[in-house]
């Protein structure tokens, strides 16, 4: 398999993970074009990351700006194929399944699912879907998590768009061999991102009057704990790069701490035994049958 195209294309760079990204990739002399909401943000990306990277200013849940972008980018890379495509752009939704408000739920679903189907369809061409764009074909690294295969209590919403996320790229990445576009997969488990220290403004209000609020309220300190915790977003920056310049890269890697007893031995052990664990860590006392 051919090395792709130096350019890449990552989404939600303003801070996080696709900040650190970005960077590893204009440090090693990629093209970045990466994706923000505001303007302020871009100007912050641009100042941040230097003259190897430039700003494109959409929202993933906007066909009509991801179609301006990909334009965009068309036109910087004069009859290239691009690179790269990291689909990093998300969201986090929570509350307990019984009770979910199905707007949230479908703002999650529009942003984690929907968002990097609407950005592949419109960058596969320049990836190499377009064969009169000259160059190897691109890679295509989308960003699941460590709950795109297992799903922890109140968090099913993000975890549904993350295991639909790997669905969606297992299922890609065969329908795009004839063109020679891989698909790889990273899941990180806690990362020291800003999406941890925002903990406090979860909004938890409108269970309140349910029997989970005081486990959600607990849950809320057990996430800052996991983000103190958590790898550095630049560990998951090296990983990407290393990912685009491996000429025979894994279909998936998990980057976490504890990556034994908090991933291997968790896929390994009987569903059951799993939720007895769970339960004990989240404080939930299961009624016997």
């Amino acid at each position: 398999m051919s090395l792709p195209n130096k350019s890449a294309v990552v989404t939600g760079v303003s801070t996080g993970i696709g900040r650190a990204i970005a960077k590893s990739l204009t440090d090693a002399g990629w093209r970045v074009f990466g994706s923000v909401r505001k303007e302020k943000d871009a100007q912050d990306a641009s100042a941040a990351l230097g003259a190897n990277f430039t700003p494109l200013i959409f929202d993933v849940t906007d066909e009509a700006g991801i179609a301006r972008g990909a334009a965009q980018v068309k036109t910087a890379l004069g009859g290239a194929t691009l690179g790269a495509l990291v689909n990093n752009a998300g969201v986090a939704v929570g509350g307990p399944v019984a009770y979910l408000n199905m707007d949230d739920l479908k703002r999650q679903i529009d942003i984690n699912v929907y968002g990097p189907i609407r950005v592949t369809k419109a960058f596969l061409p320049l990836l190499g879907a377009d064969k009169t764009q000259k160059g190897p074909p691109g890679r295509i690294v989308n960003m699941s998590s460590v709950a795109g295969k297992m799903a922890s209590p109140f968090m099913s919403p993000y975890a549904m768009s993350k295991h639909a996320l790997e669905a969606m790229s297992n299922a890609l990445r065969r329908e795009l061999m004839p063109f020679g576009v891989d698909v790889i997969i990273v899941g990180p488990g806690a990362i020291r991102t800003p999406i941890w220290a925002k903990a406090d403004d979860l909004d938890f209000e409108q269970y309140r009057n349910t029997e989970y609020f005081a486990d959600l309220e607990r849950m809320k300190g057990m996430m800052q704990s996991f983000g103190d915790q958590g790898l550095e977003a630049e560990e998951v920056g090296a990983l990407v790069l290393g990912i685009l310049t491996n000429p025979k890269p894994k279909t998936r890697y998990a980057i976490l701490r504890n990556k034994f007893s908090m991933w291997t031995l968790p896929n390994l052990l009987p569903k059951r035994m799993v939720d007895a664990f769970v339960a004990k860590r989240f404080g939930l006392k299961p009624r016997a049958a």
